[in-house]
């Protein structure tokens, strides 16, 4: 016989209990939400409580509360009507009260990148090696561990932001264990790594933490000029989404001007990419200062180099060639405060065949600067457009950036506002 109300049997259940049904991914009219979330709030306590893999009488300590209370809690026999109550266990649980209780339609996306950054904060927390601690668990052998860095940058590459958050811990530790045994030969692929984590982090609004992993790459690849300016590229982007474009100028120049020292012989593609898009990091920090004069002469410098290197090349990652030049004319011009100008040079760029080359993050990401510059042009058409072509070519990109989803609110709330750009802004719980 069920109690009541609340769809259980009277029985007592253990600490180990899991909510009957579930809890899957369900589709609602609002999109596809975590089963959780279609649950009373005491089986969502519970639910959530397995997730953080906590017994009864450890989570109930925590709350200074009684085992029994949680018990009576999660089988619905005690009612939580306590604001201070629900923050008290939505703290322990580590998620936010919203979801607690069932208002947040975005488990799949918000939750799955907080405990992926989570991992990824643990893995970065590691000095095993370091301190010379035993490992766990047997090294992998370098030559998977070079193929699966590379994977992992294609991954993201592609907007593909969730599996690189679930490979990146592992890619960490199996990248640092085989440093411990010969760290001069396998710096190169520590620093690719961490230039990884860093990008990735950025993207994702984690900004702090995304600074420690750009300051690992520099750490590591001090000595080498190469190394440290492949490392600054992602430490101007820490710097300028941390707003401190003053400091993204300096050390992007600082590595830009070391390259060049190496002389002509030294002067590949590889070199130019990395010094071409050294400036361009720096154009975009004096873009975001105000200072248009020294943002104009650092990109004609870099299209100079672009005009070297060519389109349809990623040396060092940077994709770096005259169509990416001109894309970040357009982020220019938009922290410049001339939207027409980024407009159009936007128009300009998407319309080459070589636009299509640039990898589908690259890409992505321009057309969300491009959303935002289209609003400021005052035309909330274009700007939907772009953001539903952004969304079709790389869903990560507008779905898991929280930069994206301001400008996503802001588009929605537009009188003709696409219907899907309407729809995904109210999946996503960002109207």
């Amino acid at each position: 016989m069920r109690r009541p109300g609340n769809g259980f049997s009277p029985r007592r259940r253990r600490s180990g209990y899991r909510p009957r049904r579930p809890p899957g991914r369900y589709r609602t009219g609002g999109g596809v939400v975590d089963g959780s979330e279609l649950l009373p709030v005491g089986r969502r306590v519970a639910y959530w409580r397995g997730r953080r893999k906590l017994s009864q009488q450890v989570f109930a300590d925590r709350l200074g509360r009684s085992k029994s209370w949680v018990d009576k809690i999660e089988r619905g026999v005690r009612s939580l009507d306590k604001v201070s109550t629900l923050r008290d266990i939505a703290a322990v649980l580590r998620i936010d009260t919203a979801v607690l209780l069932g208002r947040d339609a975005r488990p799949a996306t918000t939750t799955a990148r907080m405990e992926g950054v989570e991992r990824i904060r643990a893995a970065l927390s590691t000095y095993e090696m370091a301190l010379g601690r035993p490992a766990t668990r047997p090294a992998v052998p370098a030559g998977r561990v070079v193929r699966d860095v590379g994977h992992a940058w294609v991954q993201f590459q592609y907007a593909r932001y969730p599996q690189v958050v679930d490979v990146l811990p592992g890619l960490l530790a199996g990248v640092q264990r085989i440093s411990a045994d010969d760290h001069e030969s396998n710096r190169p692929l520590l620093v690719d790594v961490y230039r990884l984590t860093a990008a990735l982090l950025v993207k994702l609004g984690e900004v702090d933490l995304g600074w420690l992993a750009a300051d690992r790459a520099m750490a590591t690849g001090a000595g080498d000029p190469l190394l440290v300016a492949a490392a600054t590229v992602q430490l101007g982007q820490v710097f300028r989404a941390s707003g401190r474009p003053r400091a993204a100028v300096s050390a992007s120049l600082a590595a830009a001007y070391r390259i060049a020292l190496l002389g002509p012989d030294d002067g590949g593609p590889g070199e130019l990419s990395l010094c071409g898009t050294l400036l361009v990091q720096a154009a975009l920090g004096a873009a975001r200062r105000g200072d248009d004069r020294a943002t104009a002469d650092l990109l004609d410098e870099a299209t100079g180099m672009a005009a070297q290197v060519g389109d349809g090349h990623d040396h060092h990652r940077t994709a770096f060639g005259p169509t990416a030049v001109d894309l970040a004319r357009t982020a220019a011009a938009l922290d410049l405060g001339d939207a027409g100008e980024a407009v159009a040079w936007h128009e300009q760029a998407t319309r080459r065949d070589a636009w299509r080359w640039l990898p589908l993050e690259h890409r992505a990401a321009h057309l969300i600067d491009a959303a935002r510059a289209y609003l400021q042009a005052d035309d909330p058409a274009n700007a939907g457009r772009v953001l539903a072509d952004a969304d079709r070519m790389a869903p990560a990109e507008v779905r898991h950036r929280p930069a994206a989803g301001e400008v996503l609110a802001q588009v929605a709330r537009t009188p003709h506002a696409p219907a899907t750009i309407v729809t995904l802004a109210a999946a996503l719980g960002v109207t």
